[in-house]
């Protein structure tokens, strides 16, 4: 067991944007055609890329399925996608924008690695994938990251449901969070940028904005008005793929934790479960949350390595950050002897061959409640606790 170390106070700083950032509509097409291959093709091998910009729309990648979705389909999804994320501007306009499809067949060189003999898969790449969790918040989240997400997700539901006519899709929100003996105490300073109408000046925004951020954050962390900075650029009437172009997977630490854990390289959204970039991510997240849960530490990282076409891991690396109640070694043992985290594994764990994914691609893949009804993000469950707790004698009032 590590002992704890003491630190004085700091300010730690995360980020989210909004479903209408670039990026994210990129994140969303792209898994909403993952879903929509899954939904027909469990074992459908998956690496789909979207691109958008100004009235264009480009979708690349590779795909290998054995009941196909037509160009047809694909582009009803598109579309249906960037309607249900609210863009009908002059430029991006769910109906009218160009689109470009460009996926073709999977690679037969990558494939052969992929599914072996008896239903044993090989690993879909190489790489270190990483978990992470953190008692700091009720969903073992980085506090900073998740009261971000909370914001634009709140913005949104009410923007979708006609209630901020005012606003447009694009947005950001940017939290620094005053933190004393590790645990987050109260707000530093806020940035938050959101698209509006025309003729709406910054502090106009900040009135609309203000009631979302304070029913969001716990009482009394509010920062001070000066610090609390909104469209600080002055106007953001122009935005979305218009302003900027976007890229899916280019914003794997507003997916993952905000930068308060590593990240392993790679992105998530438009890949199939055989992918260990997402898989290995995914089943990270929840050794570490369990773990956590468990109460055998306060924070823990978890890494897994992988090698493209293997069956086994190369390596599990475990750190509870000094707060651990067990070794370290002893929790990186207990969870090789335990769970299979091979490929099929974890798939089959986390019953990942499910058209579960459009969800994840907007307000992060992590801290997110378990769906009972549709099975999305199992890997937020903490069914583990109880054997970990059971495994190295923690009375269950000790867990979170």
């Amino acid at each position: 067991m590590t002992q704890k170390t003491a630190r004085g106070p700091y300010v730690f700083t995360s980020e989210s944007v909004s479903e209408g950032h670039p990026d994210k509509i990129c994140d969303i097409i792209s898994d909403a055609l993952v879903d929509a291959y899954l939904a027909k093709d469990v074992y459908a091998k998956l690496a789909i890329e979207t691109i958008v910009t100004t009235n264009r729309v480009i979708v690349v990648g590779e795909v290998s399925s054995v009941q196909p979705v037509s160009k047809k389909e694909r582009e009803k999804i598109i579309r249906q996608c960037i309607k249900d994320i609210g863009y009908e501007q002059e430029d991006f306009h769910w109906q009218h924008c160009i689109l470009e499809d460009h996926l073709h067949t999977q690679s037969a060189d990558i494939a052969q690695g992929i599914e072996l003999k008896d239903g044993v898969i090989g690993a879909g790449d190489q790489g270190m994938m990483i978990g992470y969790a953190s008692n700091e918040t009720e969903t073992l989240m980085p506090a900073p990251l998740h009261y971000s997400h909370r914001i634009l997700e709140l913005l949104a539901i009410d923007r979708k449901r006609g209630f901020l006519p005012q606003l447009g899709p694009d947005a950001k929100v940017q939290l620094s969070l005053n933190y004393k003996n590790f645990k987050p105490i109260s707000v530093s300073a806020i940035v938050l940028s959101t698209q509006h109408q025309e003729g709406l000046s910054p502090e106009d925004i900040k009135d609309i904005v203000r009631p979302y951020v304070e029913k969001v954050l716990p009482k009394g962390w509010m920062c001070s008005d000066e610090h609390f900075h909104v469209n600080p650029t002055g106007r953001f009437v122009i935005g979305g793929p218009v302003a900027d172009s976007g890229l899916t997977g280019r914003k794997i630490i507003v997916d993952t934790y905000g930068s308060a854990a590593a990240h392993g390289g790679g992105a998530f959204s438009g890949k199939d479960p055989t992918k260990v970039d997402r898989s290995g991510a995914y089943i990270a997240r929840y050794l570490a949350k369990n773990v956590v849960a468990a109460g055998l530490a306060e924070r823990c990282t978890i890494q897994v390595a992988y090698g493209i076409g293997l069956v086994e891991p190369l390596s599990l690396f475990v750190d509870t950050h000094g707060t651990g109640r067990v070794s370290e070694m002893a929790l990186a043992d207990f969870i090789s002897k335990n769970i299979d985290l091979t490929p099929k594994g974890l798939i089959d764990r986390l019953d990942l061959r499910r058209p579960i994914y459009k969800v994840t691609a907007s307000y992060g893949h992590f801290g997110r409640a378990y769906d009972k009804k549709t099975k999305a993000f199992p890997w937020e469950r903490t069914d583990l606790a109880d054997t970990l707790r059971q495994e190295f004698n923690i009375p269950r009032e000790k867990a979170i």
